[in-house]
Parts: structure tokens; sequence; C-alpha cells
């Protein structure tokens, strides 16, 4: 399903694998040089002269596994940040691993709980907040807690999927419980000032406050139906005393929202510094727009292309190919990137700031649009009338190294992908990426055939928005299969793994699979299908005791790491 709703929340994340399939990107032709140094014929060189060379500095082999806490298990209706998430990096420690890739942490849409359709770009989603974890710290009782569980568990194991509206049910009177005892501060006085001192923070209270003002102002019964556009005008204009007003009228929900977030980034933080000490670098993901109905748009009219009451210009797609007549519609409103140069790109630089506060690296989905990017008029029903304009490109890039110092992005370029993206991910040195499911069709020069990887490169044999590869191996057609089959050497009996293995003997620096290929799971874990909004998200390890099955699988990881130079060590 299509998002032709020019005023849609951001939602862009939509099929790109049939347009990868065909026709692509070519894979870059520069490779590095190296500075020869000649001794003069004849004469004696030294005994270091057999010396193995030594490997490029700063590059390094590595593995991870994708994974989102939403799917992890636990006594709940959704995974948490809490002891199993702790539990997962010591199942990557342990199985050589170096990386832990998820999918956005922002506050998933409400209707189909997609973490690409957020409506904010900073925030953390909160349901991701360990109970048990509250407890420790002494915010809730055990008591309250094991109750509100047993209720909810009821209806989880009935299905094994994620229960999201389950969970916000049964949390979510908990949390605000947690919040207001923070608050309060009895007996806690430090964890109290430690929540002071995050809500005063510059790096984080400027679109924290925003955030919250905008979430108590969605919450209000006469507003909840309607985009912010449709307010009344002296909010929707953001008239300085009506939002002191609102400030004073929603306090206790600001406070609220503000106390929540603090609580999720402590918990967070917890998790970064575990994963960290483990050697486990957090690989997190960020949709290059979003969405029109956010606090970020809201607070910084000038900064997209609005009209004079804030409803969207010119709105975000792709145009028109052989596998959609009409283009992709995504509707999120576009940036006014002139006025992001003249503003010095304050705001990427928070958002940025703020995502590599929570992660190591960062996936930047559609980072062609940073070179070129597809515009369509706010009227339009499809993606088919539009324009070709340019990016803000390297300078953007440039200001921001300069604001944050160096910062690890990886860049998605899939899709069809035209020279100045491949000179712009060159000119920042951001690796790209590479699908073996997209390899198979076209010839020999197709970019995701492993013989055309390159080092700068991250490696998947599948992505979230892929079938499970063993789904995708039982559907493809006897000709493709034949020829995956006779590429790889192998009987396909294990294809999940055969495709495992093929990414981990890649070229690429970084190889990433989902822990579904690692379990061997078909398409019923699929985590999301593109062009569906019903139904994805949801998939879920399985019950507490799956660790224990997955010991087997943590040792055939780390052997094959170590074959392929991917050991944390090398």
């Amino acid at each position: 399903m299509q998002v032709h709703h020019p005023f849609a929340r951001a939602n862009h994340h939509v099929a790109k694998m049939a347009m990868t399939t065909m026709a692509m990107r070519k894979a870059p032709t520069t490779r590095r040089t190296r500075r020869v140094r000649c001794a003069m014929p004849g004469k004696e060189l030294p005994e270091s002269y057999v010396d193995r060379p030594a490997a490029p500095k700063g590059r390094r082999r590595r593995a991870g596994v994708l994974l989102h806490p939403t799917s992890l298990p636990g006594e709940g209706g959704i995974g948490t940040v809490g002891a199993h998430a702790r539990r997962f990096v010591d199942f990557l420690s342990s199985a050589g691993m170096s990386a832990w890739q998820m999918l956005p942490l922002v506050p998933p849409d409400t209707v189909y709980h997609s973490p690409y359709s957020g409506e904010d770009a900073n925030c953390g989603n909160v349901m991701l907040i360990d109970l048990e974890s509250l407890v420790g710290v002494g915010l809730l009782e055990a008591k309250e807690v094991d109750k509100a569980l047993k209720q909810w568990n009821w209806q989880w194991k009935a299905s094994k999927k994620a229960d999201f509206e389950g969970a916000e049910k049964a949390k979510r009177p908990l949390l605000d419980k947690a919040a207001r005892n923070l608050r309060e501060g009895k007996g806690m006085e430090q964890l109290l000032e430690e929540y002071k001192a995050f809500r005063a923070r510059e790096d984080i209270s400027p679109w924290l406050e925003e955030s919250a003002l905008f979430a108590a102002l969605k919450g209000r019964e006469e507003l909840k139906e309607l985009f912010w556009w449709e307010w009344p005008e002296a909010l929707r204009d953001r008239h300085p005393d009506a939002l002191k007003q609102v400030r004073e009228e929603e306090a206790e929900a600001i406070d609220q929202f503000v106390s929540l977030q603090f609580l999720f980034d402590m918990q967070w933080q917890d998790l970064k510094r575990y994963a960290n000490e483990k050697g486990i670098s957090l690989v997190g993901d960020m949709p290059i727009y979003v969405g029109g109905h956010s606090a970020d748009v809201w607070a910084n009219r000038g900064l997209w292309e609005l009209r004079e009451d804030g409803t969207p210009a010119q709105v975000s797609g792709v145009p028109p190919d052989a596998f959609s007549k009409t283009g992709q519609l995504w509707g999120s409103p576009l940036y006014h990137w002139p006025s992001h140069e003249e503003e010095g790109y304050k705001w990427w630089a928070q958002r940025l700031g703020r995502a590599l506060q929570l992660y190591d690296e960062l996936r930047i989905d559609h980072f062609r649009g940073f070179a070129g990017y597809w515009a369509v008029d706010a009227d339009q029903e499809t993606a088919m009338v539009g324009s070709w304009r340019a990016g803000p490109g390297k300078g953007m890039f440039d200001s921001l190294k300069e604001q944050l110092g160096d910062f690890n992005i990886i860049a998605e370029d899939l899709g069809v992908i035209t020279q100045d993206v491949v000179d712009l991910r060159e000119a920042i040195e951001a690796p790209g990426m590479a699908v073996l499911q997209f390899a198979w069709g076209g010839s020999a020069d197709n970019p995701h055939l492993s013989h055309n990887h390159y080092e700068n490169c991250v490696v998947y044999p599948a992505t979230h928005d892929n079938e499970t590869t063993v789904g995708w191996f039982k559907r493809i057609p006897s000709e493709e299969k034949g020829k995956v089959l006779a590429y790889l050497g192998t009987s396909g009996k294990d294809i999940a793994w055969d495709f495992i293995r093929a990414s981990m003997s890649s070229v690429a620096d970084l190889s990433i699979f989902l822990m579904q290929d690692v379990m061997r799971l078909d398409n019923s874990a699929r985590m999301n299908t593109p062009g569906i909004a019903e139904g994805n998200w949801a998939w879920r390890m399985g019950n507490t005791k799956i660790w224990r099955k997955l010991e087997r699988q943590a040792e055939e990881l780390r052997r094959l790491a170590e074959i392929t130079g991917r050991l944390p060590s090398n």
C-alpha cells in the first residue's frame, strides 16, 4: 500500500527491492593506492623483507546481527532493553560478533507500529523501558509489576507475536507511576538530580521540551484527531502567549513526558555501556525524512517546504520506474535546504548528535536524497509528476563534521543510484550497502554479487525489508535457484547459512545478517513487507529459553568469524 495522502506521516520506507534487483549502481571503480618504495637494484634486502604486510590502517573486518529490541524475548508483549537485551549482547560476544544493528528507536506510529513512521526525530520509544529494571532502582514495586505481566503474558503467549496494543495498556500506568515517583524523589535523591541534569542539558533540552509540548497538545481531546496545521491559529503558528498558557496548563503532562524520556535514556545508556564493554558496537538507523505531523516540523517551520498555513507544499517520493507506473508517493514534507544551509545545518547537527549519543554507528536511509531527491507537489495523488532537485551534498557533511567531529555512518544506497550519489558517498568515505538477495538478476556485473563487492561496504544476505533467506529461496524460480546454487557451490539444504557464509567471506569490511537467518527461519518470521502496512514489525525470537537453544549457532558463528578474519581480535 503506497501512501498517497499528501499530508501523511513519514512513511517512505517502501519497496526498494524490485528497483535494486534490476539496475543498479555500478561498483565504484576507485581503489586505494599505496606509495611504492624502491630499493637500488641488486642491493641486499633486510630480514624484514619477508614479513607479512601490515593491514591498512583503520580497516578491520567485522560481523554482526540485525535485530530490533522489540523482537527480543521477555515476560511481556514486546522486547525491552532489560535483561534479555544483555543476554543478546552476551550471545553476540560469544559468537565472535562486533555489531548489533537495529531499527529506529523513535516512538513508532500508533496504528501500524512502524519505527520508520514515527512522529519525533529524537525521542525514544518508552515502551522499550524495562519494568523490572525500574523495580531495581526503586521506582516500582515487584508485586505490581508481576501482576501486570501475568495479565499481559496470557494474551502474548497465544500468538507469539509482539503485542503493541497490549504493551501500551499494561505498561503505560506503571510507567506513569514510575515517572511520578521519580519526580517526587522519595529516597532517590541521586536519581532525581540525574533527571534534573538530563533535562537541563544544552544538547537535550531544546528538542526535548518542544517534543513534550507537542505531545501535550496532541493529547488534548479536541486536538487528537487533527494535524498541527489544523490546530487553532494561535497554537498552529506558535503565538508566545498561547504557548506559555499551554505550558502552565499542561505542566504535569509535559513533566511526565520528559521523565519518561529520561528513564528511557537511563536504561539505554546502561545497555550501550554494557555492549561497548563487551566489544559490541550499536548500529542505529535513521530515516532521512521526518513526519509532517511532528514537533520537529511544527517547531521549525522554516526548515521545510511548507505553505503559509503550515501544510506541506512539496513532498517526498520516487518517480515511476519499471516496477511502479505511478512512482512512490511517501508524503513527508521536503527539507528547504537553503534554510538549513543558512542556519549552518544546526537542526541536522542536533538530530545526528542525538543519534550518536544512542548509537556508535548509524545507517541513514535513502542516502541518495542528500545528492539529489524527487520533489512532488503536495496536491498530486501520485509521484508521476515531479522533478529532481539537488541535495545539500558534501557541504552539509563538512559542516556536521566541524560541529560534531568524526562520526560513522552507513549510506543506504540501494535502488537506482546515479553517479552523484556514488561520488558523495565516496567523498565522505561512508560505506555503502550490498544485499545478496539482490544479486541474481542481471549479468555478472551486478554490484550485489560477491565478486563485485568492495572493502568500504556493508554486505547483508537480507535486510529487515526482505524475506528471510529460507522464505526467499523457497519462492524464487527454479532457474534463479540454479544460479544461486552454482555460484555458491552448495546444495541449498542450509541456504540461510550459505548466505551468511557468503557474506562473511566477502571482501566487505562489515557483514550483517538477520537474526531470523541465524535461526534458519522461514517467512513466518519476516519483519516487514514493504508496500503493505498491516502485519509487520511483530516478529519475536521466542520465549526466555531461547538462549540455550542458540548456543550451537553461537559456536558456528564464532568459527565462521575466525576463518573469515572477522573475530574482534583481528
